[in-house]
């Protein structure tokens, strides 16, 4: 894999991993919605679930922001090591035939 496909690929994969944390952040506003209208409805099954399931997503949600900023360390590190900046400029010089 030559280094700019490489540095696509790991684009992709950011923007993936960020994805992944608006969706969990949205589960976990979704589900402390639900605890907080449990509150006036008393349903015991939820009262036992919910705290779990909402520190389940929540630690998973943290794993995950772990994983993007390290992540994104290691193709920020690779995009200055490899010069991606210059490799796409030889590439679009390339292309137009200059």
């Amino acid at each position: 894999m030559d280094k700019l496909k490489k540095f696509d690929l790991m684009e992709k994969i950011t923007h993936e991993l960020e994805d992944l944390k608006n969706s969990q952040t949205a589960i976990v506003q979704k589900i402390g919605k639900i605890e907080i209208d449990n509150f006036d409805l008393g349903n015991k099954t939820l009262e036992k679930v919910l705290p779990e399931m909402h520190q389940n997503v929540a630690d998973n949600l943290d794993k995950i922001a772990e994983i993007l900023t390290s992540f994104e360390e290691a193709k920020d590190d690779y995009e200055k090591k490899n010069n991606i900046e210059g490799l796409r400029e030889q590439e679009i010089i390339r292309e137009a035939g200059i």
